[in-house]
């Protein structure tokens, strides 16, 4: 199948071929024909399979056949939950626009207000916000939803998972009852369904890979240390692997700022991206790793969501995730698109039942690769799978592979909690959106 056969118009396919495409994905090629067509649409992918463009090309190919929108006016407004996310949606939208008459935008907080507000004020077809700013705007009188007439919801379970739901709803209660609904999500968990039903009419749904798996063309190893010799085997890897593009993970933005100081003395060029740098120190950081100015990107999982970095070979989890789902959206920055990606994940004694539990997630092992000269002093459990064998033969290894939580997920309990109002603020509170 091409992009031809889904319906698309000849300006799109000349943007989409300049782009270096032609081939659709499986998102691509079950959410197109059905957004073109004008129904509801509940899309569930993986990250990296090209779902921007799956709602971008038909969104900008209705829009094509209407009339312009009146000033402060929006004709479609896409709702994300990062700026660096919002960001790489406006670009989808500009690029595989390139030959149609439309205008898109794009608002998001920690950059001043006023700009937004003149560029807003002619009107857009496609408006690319992050939900707090988005509220500001509309409260200023900047921004009207009469003329509006498709909503997309950009990962939305991510949103729910920030604590933005009371903002969504608010923006809901704003626009017309008459639309078209896109609501994109990594799952359609129980959550997203209930959401679903408040805001889509009979939806089609999209479902193209398992809730919470890794995608095939990531190469996934997990390199035993101790907790204190991380930044050293950090470095060394590197050095010693001539690594010129590393996407590092930091469970905490202060964690974050140490890492990169630390690289930097190292003679590695690193620079951190958090919720706590500006917006301004951000897009720097992000554009001087993307033109190889930037050899290590130190981030965090808010900073790091909506990354699209063409051809990013390697990520590394410096510091697991203590909560598992996140592990899939990290190593998800590579990879994408079909092409091969390598994810590392430093694991010290610590860590073991963040590893058990993204283990579970994802239902399979990760291989243990030890690095010379970095031997643990205390070394890692064995793998989940060969837990379960263990403990189907009646030995002892049953209580370490989590069985008494009565959930089944490895997470611990303290850490199950943290999923409810607690985790959302800490999210809200590094995102930095409003």
């Amino acid at each position: 199948m091409t992009f031809a056969d889904l319906g698309l118009s000849d300006a799109l396919l000349k943007a989409i071929a300049e782009r270096g495409y032609d081939t659709p994905s499986p998102i691509q090629r079950g959410a197109i024909p059905d957004i073109l067509a004008g129904h509801d649409l509940m899309a569930a992918a993986q990250t990296g399979t090209g779902k921007t463009a799956a709602f971008t090309l038909p969104l900008l190919q209705r829009l094509a056949e209407g009339p312009r929108a009146p000033a402060r006016q929006v004709r479609a407004l896409v709702v994300t939950p990062t700026r660096e996310l919002a960001a790489q949606v406006h670009d989808s939208a500009v690029h595989y626009g390139a030959h149609l008459p439309l205008r898109a935008e794009v608002v998001f907080g920690g950059v001043k207000i006023n700009p937004q507000i003149a560029r807003l004020k002619r009107g857009c077809d496609i408006l690319v916000a992050t939900p707090g700013r988005l509220l500001d705007l509309h409260q200023q009188g900047a921004v009207a939803f009469d003329a509006l007439e498709v909503l997309v919801l950009d990962e939305a379970d991510r949103m729910l998972d920030m604590g933005f739901i009371h903002d969504v709803r608010r923006i809901v209660a704003l626009l017309p009852t008459k639309r078209q609904t896109l609501m994109f999500s990594a799952t359609f968990s129980a959550d997203i369904r209930r959401l679903a039903q408040g805001y889509l009419h009979q939806p089609r749904e999209v479902e193209v890979a398992p809730a919470n798996s890794t995608a095939d063309t990531v190469e996934q190893w997990i390199y035993p240390v101790d907790k204190g010799r991380k930044p050293d085997l950090l470095s060394h890897l590197i050095r010693e692997r001539n690594w010129h593009q590393v996407l590092v993970f930091s469970r905490t933005k202060h964690g974050a700022n140490r890492l990169a100081k630390r690289l930097e003395r190292d003679g590695i060029v690193a620079e951190p991206i958090h919720g706590n740098k500006s917006q301004n120190a951000r897009t720097r950081a992000l554009e001087g790793f993307k033109n190889g100015r930037v050899q290590a990107l130190v981030a965090t999982d808010i900073a790091a969501r909506g990354l699209d970095i063409s051809g990013l070979p390697q990520v590394v989890n410096f510091d697991l995730p203590n909560v598992s789902e996140d592990y899939v959206h990290r190593i998800g920055r590579t990879g994408r698109a079909g092409a091969a990606g390598h994810a590392y994940s430093l694991v010290c004694a610590e860590e073991a039942e963040y590893l058990q539990g993204i283990e579970r997630l994802i239902r399979r092992s990760l291989p243990r690769e030890q690095v010379p000269g970095f031997e643990p002093t205390e070394a890692l459990p064995d793998s989940v799978s060969r837990q379960r064998s263990s403990s189907d033969r009646g030995t002892p290894g049953k209580r370490a592979a989590g069985a008494g939580r009565g959930d089944g997920t490895g997470q611990p309990r303290r850490r199950r909690r943290g999923r409810g109002r607690g985790r959302q603020n800490a999210r809200v509170a590094d995102s930095g959106q409003r």
